[in-house]
């Protein structure tokens, strides 16, 4: 291992972000009351242009008289190519209350993007003096998003997440398909003649977990278009979670208890990775570097998988 350590992700529960239009005040209270460990309030894509500035005000006001309980509250801006995203930035963080956690920046291209809102950000927290140091979270919805995503992800100490729009990142590839996550028509292989379908986002997801996980940053799967479709969100999110992103967006409220139960580690998960780590520690005080448990050979990586799934289920249950 480099002498390098990798850093640790932010230790706090994100397996559901639940997102709902800042256009849309009536669903706030539901939306707080929900199960999500965060809540992503929209000013982007689900916000018509012309109710952008009352969606702005929407969220300040939701800010200062919502009860978001434990919720990680976070906004999503409007695009830096709009004339829209320093307004959101400015308004929010002069006007809005100290229980704003995190912006997220959608479309992020390369680091100079992070750059400038991160110095907007500091800007206005050091002329209103404000106590609570906002966090960011960034989409990956690009061609040049990906490409440079390890840039990216060591853009800007306040950078916590980083999450895939899949919808824009299919139509900035050309990709053939009009579908939001999960598996594809025409994606798929032939054995014996036989159908198999593979995941197109799995090579994406793949870079951002390495990006992420090499600067301490937590990796999010993004939205599941077909929220009729349980079975399909749930195995998109398993697929996910076995890569080692720790969530995903809901964008509809039923979605948020499929998530939940995607990314929080079963007690058979938690109870085996206990007995690894007990296994591991009977070896080594026997001068073992590597031990046998249930017919299959465990060693100093084995405790550093199953200290992973021991510690979500530590946070998620604190």
């Amino acid at each position: 291992m480099s002498f390098r350590v990798q850093p640790a992700a932010p230790a706090r529960p994100n397996r559901c972000q639940l997102f709902g239009p800042g256009s849309r005040p009536a669903i706030f209270e539901k939306m707080a009351t929900s199960a999500a460990d965060v809540i992503n309030l929209d000013l982007e894509d689900s916000v018509a242009p012309d109710d952008k500035p009352q969606a702005r005000r929407n969220i300040i006001d939701a800010s200062h008289n919502i009860d978001w309980g434990t919720k990680y509250l976070s906004v999503r801006i409007n695009g830096l190519d709009t004339p829209y995203w320093y307004r959101d930035v400015v308004e929010l963080l002069e006007d809005g209350s100290e229980r704003i956690d995190q912006i997220m920046i959608p479309k992020v291209g390369c680091a100079a993007d992070v750059y400038a809102v991160d110095a907007l950000v500091s800007a206005i927290e050091a002329a209103k003096g404000r106590k609570k140091r906002i966090s960011l979270e960034v989409i990956i919805e690009s061609a040049a998003g990906i490409a440079h995503v390890e840039e990216i992800a060591a853009a800007s100490s306040r950078l916590q997440a980083m999450s895939l729009g899949a919808a824009d990142f299919a139509a900035s590839m050309g990709m053939a398909t009009t579908g939001i996550g999960g598996t594809q028509e025409n994606y798929y292989m032939l054995r014996d003649g036989a159908k198999y379908w593979s995941d197109p986002w799995h090579w994406a997801q793949t870079a951002i977990v390495a990006a992420c996980r090499t600067h301490g940053i937590l990796p999010v799967d993004g939205p599941f278009g077909d929220f009729s479709d349980d079975e399909g969100f749930r195995a998109q999110a398993l697929r996910s979670a076995t890569l080692g992103m720790v969530g995903k967006w809901a964008i509809h409220p039923k979605q948020v208890t499929l998530a939940n139960e995607v990314f929080t580690p079963s007690e058979a998960a938690v109870t085996e990775a206990r007995e690894i780590l007990a296994a591991m520690e009977k070896a080594k005080a026997e001068g073992a570097g590597a031990t046998v448990y249930k017919g299959r050979l465990v060693d100093i990586a084995s405790i550093r998988q199953a200290e992973v799934i021991v510690r979500q289920a530590e946070m998620i249950k604190a």
